[in-house]
């Protein structure tokens, strides 16, 4: 081979190189998007499929952003100014009468002794009539009160309801500002072990079986399919994690909300964790439904079809999907 042919091959093999390094498609960029939800190990699906990789195996790039309560954060999905949050029933239900692209897309985990109602100086509920309690509105705070009353036939006109956020309850109460508080872990735990002569007076034991439920902005989910998809595979995968290695998975969330990990995992044992869409997920939305409506809170009835969005968990556990929608009521 003369050196004019073999310049000619090498310039040729160059040419192709060049072409073939242009033409090939780049590497896809992980999608981002942003979530919210409180500081509680009952979220800790969030918590685990951030710090565990599971967001990034699924190719998600995710922004986990805290507030006072799950709760709160679900308000951000109106507008997509979030993608997704996770809390409990009466913010789904209130934000998606504002916006109804605020969907439930899963129930995330269901509490067992988790919510309850904390005393310093009492020791039942009796004795603290005329006393001011700490109660979180909007939240799951509100919705274990709601539940006390009607549970223990409670007259609410009783007690002194005072708007407490739960981050703030324990503070609150070592001031003096409220006599108790009704709220979740870790604030119970918390406060019992901060501030003397503290117990917890009523738990949620034949009261409330809470639960907490993943919403998704629909019109970003069907704009946005395949990352909806990946974002709910997560959930699935951590709650998947949760369940069979809860050791670690208190590791992740002890790290992350900064708790002692011995607490931690004690808390996240008391936890079912598992996505879910089934009859009890809806029956928990129509008694917090009721709830609202006794309270004059509910701006129209729920419209349960729109509502509820299974899609994304038929596409990844379509075993988890069996529930019958509420008949509308005349």
């Amino acid at each position: 081979m003369t050196i004019l042919q073999k310049t000619v091959r090498a310039a040729v093999t160059a040419a192709v190189l060049a072409l073939s390094a242009a033409v090939a498609p780049a590497s896809a960029e992980p999608t981002k998007i942003t979530i919210g939800t409180g500081v509680d190990p009952s979220f800790s699906a969030y918590y685990v499929a951030k710090l565990a990789g599971i967001f990034e195996k699924n190719d998600l790039n995710v922004q986990l952003n805290t507030g006072p309560s799950g709760s709160a954060m679900v308000a951000f999905v109106i507008q997509n100014q979030i993608q997704s949050a996770f809390g409990a029933e009466q913010a789904g239900i209130q934000n998606f009468n504002i916006d109804p692209n605020v969907v439930v897309a899963a129930e995330g985990a269901l509490m067992g002794q988790w919510y309850g109602m904390v005393a310093r100086g009492y020791t039942s509920i009796d004795q603290l009539k005329g006393k001011r309690i700490g109660v979180a509105r909007g939240s799951g705070s509100e919705v274990f009160w709601l539940a006390m009353v009607d549970k223990l036939k409670l007259n609410p006109k009783d007690y002194t309801i005072v708007q407490v956020e739960a981050p703030e309850m324990i503070a609150a109460m070592e001031r003096g500002n409220i006599d108790a508080f009704t709220s979740w872990e870790p604030w119970l735990t918390r406060a019992v072990k901060a501030i003397p002569d503290t117990k917890v007076v009523v738990n949620s034991d034949g009261i409330l079986s809470p639960r907490v439920y993943v919403y998704v902005n629909k019109g970003w989910a069907e704009k946005n399919k395949p990352a909806a998809v990946a974002f709910m595979r997560s959930m699935v995968e951590a709650s998947d994690l949760i369940t069979k290695d809860p050791e670690a998975a208190a590791g992740h969330v002890a790290t992350f909300l900064k708790l002692d990990k011995a607490l931690t995992l004690e808390l996240v044992k008391k936890v079912r964790f598992d996505m879910r869409l089934d009859q009890g997920s809806i029956n928990n939305f129509e008694l917090q439904e009721a709830q609202l409506k006794g309270l004059g809170k509910l701006a129209k009835p729920v419209d349960w079809k729109n509502f509820v969005y299974p899609d994304l968990l038929k596409e990844v556990k379509p075993d988890a999907v069996n529930y019958e929608l509420p008949k509308p009521k005349s």
